[in-house]
């Protein structure tokens, strides 16, 4: 049995051959999509601005350890490939980066590493 892990990964790519109906689609939609909407999820969550040139998505994915931050990285293209092609929204190569949360070190603001006062 291999140990399970959650990464955090973002897909990033670029708007490429949208159709004027695809791009008006987006631009209403725009308000949903900004600074406010970034967070990391199973499905997905899109962010994106006005200028409609590039996009981010942020993802949850849990897979195992052994497999490491690759796999998580190309199954979050793979959702995130997914997810375009359903919309009919056309882009260009996507780019990920992941983060394995579960071997991430924190380092909390203000805790004290000596005895000292």
């Amino acid at each position: 049995m291999s140990t399970q892990h959650t990464y955090r990964v973002i897909v990033r790519g670029t708007w490429d051959g949208l159709t004027d109906e695809a791009r008006a689609r987006l631009l209403s939609e725009v308000d949903l999509h900004g600074l406010s909407a970034m967070q990391f999820t199973e499905e997905g969550s899109l962010t994106y601005d006005r200028v409609l040139k590039h996009f981010s998505f942020r993802f949850v994915v849990v897979s195992d350890a052994g497999d490491g931050e690759e796999m998580a990285s190309a199954i979050a293209e793979d959702r995130a490939g997914t997810l375009l092609r359903e919309q009919g929204y056309g882009h260009g190569e996507l780019r990920s980066t992941a983060t394995d949360m579960d071997t991430m070190k924190i380092n909390y603001k203000g805790r004290r590493t000596s005895g000292a006062a």
